[in-house]
């Protein structure tokens, strides 16, 4: 039977009880015909799930009561960031929703030199707040109770400088240049993977990235499209280094 998961901004406790208000009281209610008494989970993003039933399901708000809380147990132990040229219209969406599902640690939209999206200042809060909707969504999907955070998008260089020595392999992905996946030796401490956009890094990215201690990394001899990229290196990564 399949477990329905709502994500939740509020402290939890076994015996507490919680209200739910927002898209989720429709999903629920409309969408999903539960009624009070049906099982469910909620999370918070502290890793936890908290098993609760449905006491009231109202037009505005649901009442939940939760029983018992238990470790998800579902994170990777090899915390990847990825670093993504801001990708055109739902290919970012995309690209964000099954990141999350890959497990993925957080994700840095960036522009760079061949960039073909541009956001203005309310554009982007606009988009940072959708992405971050869209993982909360890739979570109550995957099974995830930690929720990554979707960093508000900023020029790779700018964000290259702010860059603190964390540990973290740093890589981007270069057709055809670099180190396979089987040969990188991958700590703890996991890795950037900087991707570029649609028109793939230009020169001076490719620079910028080298300048602050990123190495290429190669998935074979095709030239995948910026959506397919970062998620097939992804997946490598957790295949070899990770949970799978």
């Amino acid at each position: 039977m399949r477990t329905i998961r709502v994500h939740v901004e509020q402290t939890l406790a076994a015996g507490g009880e919680a209200i739910i208000t927002g898209q989720a009281v429709d999903h629920v209610g409309r969408v999903l015909r539960m009624q009070a008494g049906d099982a469910i989970t909620l999370f918070n993003g502290d890793g936890n799930h908290y098993e609760g039933r449905l006491l009231e399901i109202g037009k505005r708000e649901l009442r939940v009561v939760v029983e018992s809380v238990t470790p998800a147990g579902s994170e990777s132990p090899l915390p990847l960031v990825l670093v993504q040229g801001v990708a055109r219209g739902d290919k970012m969406d995309f690209i964000v929703q099954k990141a999350t599902e890959l497990g993925v640690a957080a994700i840095v939209p960036v522009t760079t030199e061949r960039s073909g999206v541009k956001l203005d200042a309310g554009r982007a809060e606009k988009r940072l707040a959708h992405w971050q909707a869209v993982v909360v969504g890739a979570c109550e999907q995957s099974g995830r109770a930690v929720v990554p955070v979707v960093s508000p998008t900023v020029a790779l260089p700018t964000w290259l400088a702010s860059l603190a020595d964390d540990g973290r392999r740093r890589l981007a992905l270069m057709p055809g240049e670099g180190r396979r996946v089987g040969e990188l030796a991958l700590g703890g401490a996991g890795a950037y993977l900087a991707v570029g956009p649609e028109g793939g890094l230009g020169q001076r990215d490719v620079e910028a990235l080298a300048a602050a201690g990123f190495s290429g990394l190669q998935l074979g001899p095709r030239i995948l499209r910026t959506e397919t990229a970062g998620l097939a290196a992804l997946a490598a990564l957790q295949s070899v280094y990770g949970d799978w």
